[in-house]
């Protein structure tokens, strides 16, 4: 007869679940002992349940379909919950299997006991038990339905015990649920925005990953208000290409244009975006803000209109009412702006023959030139961010995914590896940090153990190198972030992987076309210089004192060495 977990394993393979990450434990061998049955789920084994999470989520996302991952009891689900919060915050449809002691135990502090139902309540729309056989349908139908239609993750906790009872009753009848129809404002509404946008002379429009599927409206939008547009990070990959109104970025890894083209606005309005910095929000300008979601309305910064709508459906419903702009004048200024802004960017990612230790910038230059066009790329948080962020270019069919509202450390990685198993023809790139990379080391093996031909390169600047960067913007001198590493190139040989180490400028290009060539786990080490001041595009008082102190707490400790060249700082005014 078959036990719970049998049944739980076939209906997951059923509703289209393909790979089922995690570390296993006694209160998984059922499922576990289910998949090596033979139901149509591969079991990928992570070296930590924080990678599940983290691979469960990218595969989501890449794929924009259900993924799982899996804890055992106490810490192993425990373990889940940084990579669920990004997968959450992310809007990742997952479905966290968190394994539960023996059902008589539980609230008897038995041996690691935990409460998953209040752990995962913070980073999950769901949480249901399944405390007897009979639940599991009920309890796995709902979490389905909640993951998928919410997009978010659901959490089913199964007891070993009653992973391994015989199964009672019908089958679950696991159905993704469609999210509701995008709502368009009501009239009212669209007409009080329909003046506000006519009624300015100068609209700058802050775009987010809330535009996804609206790229058409909002070109429009922008070519009939004569309007720049400044993308978030999360919107990059949708909105950058081919965009004759972008700008680039505001924030703390944005540049001048970005920043300015807001400042200078007298109506700022925001599509689809929850931008959290409210120091780069505009004081004077009127605001505007579009979204899907109330509570995100107004949050950052006062608005005098607030309008609860899905993008694509509002710009469609405002777009005819709207009169067009003839004076551009703050577009072409704008514009122009992003030009030199673009200019200075790249010049500091040219690679100058002999000088050492490589620029970051000019790393992920090359990569931008030799991945392919449909390339999927990873970045750790930090530096690896900023670098992917200023310099890869997307083109419609390239993805970009990283922590980018979490703000996780060591997510690259095991992203990637979810990733790689979206779409195995495709090349994977992991840019990860040095500190990034090894907090979760263990994962090179996974990428030898499951065979994914992931490419990791590592930034390797010896420091937690935006952490540094807080610590002088704070007026302190840098501790604790420096980062005894090995040779990461030799440490990956060992581990299994294709590894090679470039140390100057002119090995790069041969090493990275190597990497990228190569069929299976590869890994480029590359030692990286650490004095690479990205600053913002505007810097406040209390920043400017603090680089101040800083460097005069440097040179009286005799600690001079460590300034930074300023001919190199990533500043762009």
């Amino acid at each position: 007869m078959a036990r719970v977990a049998d049944v739980l394993v076939g209906s997951l393979a059923a509703a289209g679940i393909r790979q089922l990450f995690g570390v296993t434990g006694d209160s998984l061998n059922g499922v576990t002992d289910a998949i090596r049955g033979g139901r149509g789920i591969e079991w990928v084994h992570v070296r930590h349940e924080e990678a599940a999470a983290f691979a469960a989520g990218a595969l989501a996302q890449v794929t924009q379909q259900l993924a799982a991952c899996a804890g055992s009891c106490g810490p192993g689900n425990l373990h889940l919950i940084n990579g669920l919060y990004d997968a959450h915050r992310s809007r990742a449809p997952v479905l966290a299997l968190a394994a539960q002691i023996p059902s008589p135990e539980i609230g008897r502090e038995f041996f690691q006991e935990t409460r998953p139902e209040r752990v995962f309540r913070d980073c999950s729309y769901y949480q249901g038990m399944v405390s007897r056989p009979e639940d599991l349908a009920p309890v796995l139908e709902e979490a389905v339905r909640v993951a998928t239609g919410r997009r978010g993750v659901a959490v089913v906790i199964l007891p070993g015990d009653v992973a391994l009872a015989s199964a009672v009753g019908a089958p679950p009848r696991l159905a993704p649920a469609t999210p509701p129809a995008p709502p368009v404002p009501p009239p009212e509404e669209l007409e009080r925005l329909t003046d506000l946008l006519n009624g300015a002379r100068r609209v700058t429009i802050l775009a987010g990953s809330g535009c996804a599927g609206a790229r058409t409206e909002l070109l429009e939008l922008a070519a009939r208000l004569r309007a720049p547009i400044v993308h978030t990070l999360r919107a990059k990959e949708r909105l950058e290409f081919d965009n004759p109104f972008d700008v680039g970025m505001t924030g703390l890894i944005g540049f001048s244009s970005g920043y300015h083209a807001m400042m200078d606005a007298d109506l700022l309005l925001m599509l689809g975006t929850d931008f959290p910095y409210r120091q780069f929000y505009p004081e004077h300008a009127r605001k505007v803000q579009v979204d899907l979601d109330p509570a995100h309305l107004g949050r950052r910064t006062a608005l005098d209109l607030g309008v609860v709508g899905e993008v694509g459906a509002t710009l469609r419903a405002v777009l005819p009412r709207l009169r067009g702009k003839e004076e551009g004048a703050h577009l072409d200024a704008s514009l122009a702006h992003y030009r030199r802004a673009r200019a200075s960017l790249d010049a500091l990612a040219e690679g100058t023959p002999g000088r050492v230790p490589i620029h970051p910038q000019h790393v992920v230059r090359l990569l931008d030139e030799l991945a392919a066009g449909d390339a999927i790329f990873t970045c750790d948080v930090g530096l690896p961010t900023v670098w992917a962020a200023r310099y890869l270019r997307m083109n419609g069919e390239r993805r970009l995914l990283g922590s980018f509202w979490h703000g996780s450390m060591a997510n690259a990685l095991p992203q990637a590896i979810g990733a790689s198993y979206a779409e195995p023809h495709r090349t994977v790139v992991s840019l990860s940090g040095d500190g990034g990379l090894t907090m979760l080391l263990g994962e090179l093996l996974t990428l030898v153990q499951a065979d994914r031909p992931v490419k990791v390169i590592v930034f390797n600047n010896g420091v937690l190198g935006f952490v540094e960067l807080e610590q002088m913007a704070s007026g302190l001198l840098p501790a604790a972030v420096e980062l005894k590493n090995p040779d990461l190139a030799a440490l990956a040989r060992a581990a299994g992987l294709f590894a090679v180490r470039a140390e100057r400028p002119e090995e790069l290009r041969p090493r990275m076309i190597e990497l990228l060539a190569h069929p299976g786990p590869a890994l480029l080490d590359v030692p990286v210089s650490h004095q690479e001041l990205v600053m913002p595009p505007s810097i406040d008082r209390a920043e400017l004192k603090g680089f101040g102190l800083w460097f005069v707490k440097a040179v009286l400790s005799g600690r001079g060495d460590e300034i930074v060249d300023l001919a190199h700082v990533n500043l762009f005014r």
